[in-house]
């Protein structure tokens, strides 16, 4: 297991440092936390919209992806690889405006698999969807 103490490694320069993909970023992602308990990020409502003015459910997904498949890897170390096989979400608030705020603490860390919830409310604190991920870790394969 690797060591991703305080100490040992900055969670948010890590994520930095590995960036979250072109998908997210268009989105306006934003990093606000990430330690070895919790990552926490926002997304913008505008510009993630449905045609009537609500969030998106897919966008939903897009930052509850993004938080899990990031800290599985986090916790995956180097050398390892997590991917996610399974993801699912229950909207049950729609967010109009400001931001959505997603946070992913671990359900299970294991060697070769993960499982996440994240929970993602809206600027008033209001629960708008949760969104579990389940990823499988594995070598990379070797560098020629």
């Amino acid at each position: 297991m690797p060591d991703h103490s305080p100490a040992a490694v900055d969670g948010i320069e890590w994520a930095l440092g590995r960036g979250i993909g072109a998908l997210a970023e268009k989105m306006g992602f934003e990093w606000l936390e990430f330690t070895p308990d919790r990552a926490v990020a926002r997304m913008p409502v505008e510009g993630n919209t449905q045609p009537v003015g609500l969030f998106h459910g897919g966008a939903y997904v897009v930052l509850g992806e993004s938080l899990g498949s990031m800290h599985a890897n986090f916790h995956a170390g180097s050398g390892r690889l997590a991917v996610g096989v399974d993801i699912n979400a229950t909207h049950t608030r729609s967010a109009t405006s400001g931001y959505v705020t997603g946070v992913c603490t671990p359900i299970h860390l294991g060697r070769s698999l993960t499982v996440h919830e994240i929970v993602v409310t809206d600027d008033q604190g209001r629960r708008c969807s949760t969104v579990r991920i389940t990823n499988h870790i594995k070598d990379l394969p070797a560098q020629a």
